[in-house]
């Protein structure tokens, strides 16, 4: 199957751009209009560093804002700095010049992460720089300088790309319900829900009753993504969800929204702090169902 012409802009631009990153992101829409309000892109290598880019709708209104952030394990603590050039970009698809902004950063313990709250205009990326509902952003990291830290550099032969769908569940699939009896009487650390199917991947429920490490005192509850429906290429999963819990009174529940990329491998998300175990256990909020 050949390249479409947008998968052979992103290849050019990666075999020019030895030091870039690109993230082709579909479902753009869904970011506008702030149903999404970020998007990660994966972790890349540069000059023997880890780094990562957000995108974001949510700083001001109106723009989308573009972020690079230094992610690697080295620079922990306070006794680090790296200093280098950046180039934040939206690739053109349609003809107009890409919209570059280059920046000198300077990383360090209180500055990890860098970038423009106002990258572009949400009128200006939908007429001049959205495709079909899709859009490309890059980084490209030049002239890195680390100090303090021990760094061994491997020179890129070309630069690195990535895709990421945005997609809406219907909401007649988007809720799967655990009802657990006899909340009470649990003795383990912690317990799941059966496993459920939704969009890609495989999910389940976890929560440990008397919460999780730095969650003493509390309820944690976490939504856990396991296992992938299809043996497509397996990438990261953007979920946009809500952990709910019934108020069986009064139906005041309580439902905080979360924003999280699942990693290819199990991994979880949530709140180890959820609701404190006083309030949980309080009858008046109807959270525990009182058998007579």
């Amino acid at each position: 199957m050949g390249l479409t012409s947008l998968e052979g802009t992103i290849k050019e631009n990666a075999n020019n751009c030895t030091n870039a990153h690109f993230m082709l992101i579909e479902g753009m829409s869904k970011l506008l209009t702030r149903k999404v309000k970020r998007c990660e892109s994966l972790d890349f290598h540069v000059s023997g560093l880890k780094w990562k880019f957000v995108i974001r709708s949510d700083v001001v209104k109106d723009y989308i804002s573009f972020f690079l952030d230094i992610t690697d394990e080295k620079c922990t603590g306070s006794n680090w700095q790296v200093n280098c050039s950046v180039k934040l970009s939206v690739v053109s698809q349609t003809g107009p010049p890409d919209i570059c902004k280059v920046f000198v950063m300077c990383f360090d313990e209180k500055h990890p992460s860098w970038g423009q709250d106002i990258f572009i205009t949400d009128k200006v990326l939908e007429e001049k720089y959205l495709l079909n509902d899709k859009a490309v952003f890059s980084a490209e990291i030049t002239n890195v300088k680390p100090n303090f830290l021990k760094v061994t550099s491997i020179s890129r032969t070309m630069g690195t790309a990535e895709s990421l769908k945005l997609m809406d569940v219907a909401r007649k699939n988007s809720r799967f319900t655990w009802k657990i009896t006899r909340f009470s009487s649990f003795d383990g650390v912690t317990h799941s829900s059966y496993e459920f199917t939704l969009g890609p991947r495989r999910w389940k429920l976890e929560m440990y009753p008397k919460g999780d490490k730095g969650g003493e005192g509390h309820l944690s509850f976490y939504l856990t993504a396991t296992d992938y429906v299809t043996n497509l290429p397996k990438g990261p999963t953007l979920a946009v969800y809500k952990l709910r819990l019934l108020d069986q009174l009064k139906r005041n529940h309580k439902e905080p929204e979360y924003q999280a990329l699942f990693a290819p491998g199990a991994n979880s998300w949530g709140c180890s702090k959820y609701i404190p175990l006083t309030e949980l256990h309080n009858t008046s909020n109807g959270y525990l169902e009182v058998r007579r």
